[in-house]
């Protein structure tokens, strides 16, 4: 997938909204792949819903949302299913991590599915982000910070051309966020992919090529 376009696409909620001011609804965006993208927006301006959109889990919209020229609207299951597993990875901002299992366990459910990663390579993600120690505990046991690291390889295990990254350090110190900003970055070039960051405020600082505004 080489593009997305935002064909003057409004969520139904914000239909009879009065004065939106918006660099994306009811306007025309196309994202590139290859490229940094930094989103910026306010709470409740639809940060999530962008994602959720774009990953194909949700559809109240009106206008409409194309994948490299074609329209997603007449999708079936099958091709979300497969868009979702080579070619767009979604970083959740509420993480959906299973809490019973251990941080490991977590990002393997998702390496059986794509075979993307061998054991060694993701121990030495969770060994980069400073949690190898925290590989074998139960997710549910570990802070919220180190969850987003490990909701961030999780979200390393498979192809993409498009990357989201939905609030992906809201709980992370400066020094944590800078060694996950460089993994995502780095897997994000080894695939030509594009990487779209969400951000209400703090972000990772990286070289954004575009600030767009919600």
């Amino acid at each position: 997938m080489n593009t997305i376009s935002f064909q003057r696409v409004l969520p139904h909620v914000f239909a009879q909204a009065q004065e939106l001011e918006s660099e994306v609804w009811s306007r025309e965006l196309t994202l590139e792949k290859g490229h940094l993208y930094l989103l910026e927006a306010s709470s409740g301006k639809g940060k999530s819903t962008f994602c959720s959109y774009i990953a194909g889990y949700r559809h109240d919209f009106s206008g409409d949302l194309l994948f490299d020229h074609q329209s997603v609207s007449q999708y079936s299951v099958r091709q979300w299913v497969d868009v979702r597993r080579s070619q767009i990875s979604l970083l959740f901002q509420e993480l959906r991590l299973f809490p019973e299992l251990t941080a490991l366990e977590n990002v393997e459910i998702k390496n059986q599915l794509t075979h993307w990663r061998t054991r060694r390579q993701i121990l030495e993600c969770f060994e980069e982000l400073q949690i190898a120690d925290k590989a074998d505990q139960k997710v549910g046991r570990m802070s919220f910070g180190q969850q987003q690291r490990v909701a961030l390889i999780r979200a390393l295990m498979q192809p993409f051309d498009f990357l989201l990254a939905d609030e992906p350090i809201s709980h992370l110190d400066d020094a944590n966020a800078h060694v996950m900003g460089n993994l995502m970055m780095r897997e994000a070039q080894q695939q030509g992919a594009a990487v779209i960051v969400t951000s209400i405020g703090k972000h990772m600082n990286l070289p954004y090529e575009k600030i767009i505004k919600l």
